[in-house]
């Protein structure tokens, strides 16, 4: 993080801190934002979903969020990108879908971070995002847990 001179996060919810509509964070999450706290990263959570299925979530970890992102859209990285008061060079967009995250994060001006999903979802939309995906960007989701 120093390296690259980030100190602010916006954090992609489902996928990236939390299984897609689960109330609980992943197994290691805590201990990670404890750890990017210590280093003085800011953080902020944009999510497509609703504010029902993100305050709650983001609350229990100690961030802010902005629910409704519509990612890959700018909107709600921008409001991110303000509410963290530093400039786009410090910032990075963390999360797991090229489609949404990964692009909202490039068309926003800020560093992006691709990490791997923690499940694979089951939806049809989802399925067919991550096929595209890994055509496209040669993503390898075989490793995945696909038991969602």
């Amino acid at each position: 993080m120093k390296k690259r001179g980030l100190r602010g996060l916006i954090l992609d919810l489902d996928n990236t801190l939390s299984m897609h509509g689960s109330p609980a964070a992943e197994e290691g999450v805590a201990e990670w934002l404890s750890d990017m706290r210590r280093l003085g990263i800011s953080m902020i959570v944009v999510s497509n979903n609703t504010e029902k299925r993100v305050a709650p979530l983001a609350k229990e970890l100690g961030l802010k969020f902005i629910p409704f992102g519509c990612k890959p859209l700018t909107f709600g990285i921008k409001k991110a990108i303000k509410s963290l008061r530093l400039p786009k060079k410090n910032i990075a967009v963390v999360g797991d879908q090229i489609f949404t995250d990964i692009i909202g994060g490039n068309l926003s001006g800020v560093t992006t971070i691709l990490v791997e999903p923690f499940y694979m979802e089951s939806g049809k939309l989802f399925r067919f995002k991550r096929k595209i995906e890994s055509m496209v960007f040669k993503r390898d989701f075989s490793q995945i847990n696909k038991d969602v």
